[in-house]
């Protein structure tokens, strides 16, 4: 399993120079955007030769779609590790949390996910792909067959307005534990498990 590490680093010395040149280009993604970084930046901050990162990346481009793509891997992996949950929609509801937990942990790489620059590469409309079947696996498991294409569609805009909206500072600046309150509100309102009625009855499905 990757780790996304948000050290500054204090230089290459041995292993893995692929993962070395990805966590030296996440540091700089984080304090500088996209827009400041540059291969050259990058064997800089890991303390290798300006030609060391071309050996594994063409490229700019081809960096950020290697940092998008481990993005979307580790994304996929806190979704499937969503456990089974007790009452219907519990697992839309923990993976929802989940996904919006990871924006708030990781929202350098967030936004280079869902950005323009990466969304044509192979490698990571792949990963994208992947962590979106794990959404729609838990999804079948709570919604009949023909609600399951738009609830899937329905969850993974929401996630991201709501993660988008959060990293923006667009709904205040909560602390994680109302972050994921506000998710397991919203969501269980979409999928009409949220709070009943004043005439007792539950909410419309």
């Amino acid at each position: 399993m990757w780790t996304l590490s948000t050290s500054t680093g204090s230089g290459y010395h041995h292993g893995d120079l692929r993962a070395a040149l990805l966590d030296s280009a996440l540091a700089l993604l984080n304090t500088a955007g996209p827009g400041e970084l540059s291969l050259r930046a990058v064997a800089r901050h890991a303390g290798v030769s300006p030609n060391a990162p071309y050996r594994h990346y063409r490229d700019k481009e081809a960096l950020l779609a290697a940092l998008a793509t481990r993005g979307f891997t580790e994304l996929g992996e806190r979704l499937a590790a969503v456990a089974p949950g007790k009452e219907p929609g519990a697992e839309v509801i923990a993976m929802a949390c989940a996904a919006v937990d990871y924006a708030l942990d990781h929202p350098g790489v967030y936004r280079l996910m869902f950005g323009q620059a990466c969304s044509s590469h192979p490698d990571t409309i792949a990963a994208s792909d992947a962590a979106i079947a794990i959404v729609a696996e838990h999804i079948a498991a709570v919604a009949e067959p023909e609600r399951r294409e738009p609830l899937r569609i329905g969850i993974w805009a929401l996630v991201h307005g709501l993660s988008t909206l959060l990293l923006d500072e667009r709904l205040g600046t909560p602390t994680r534990a109302e972050a994921d309150a506000l998710v397991d509100t919203v969501v269980r309102t979409m999928l009409g498990a949220g709070p009943e009625r004043p005439d007792g009855g539950s909410a419309a499905r």
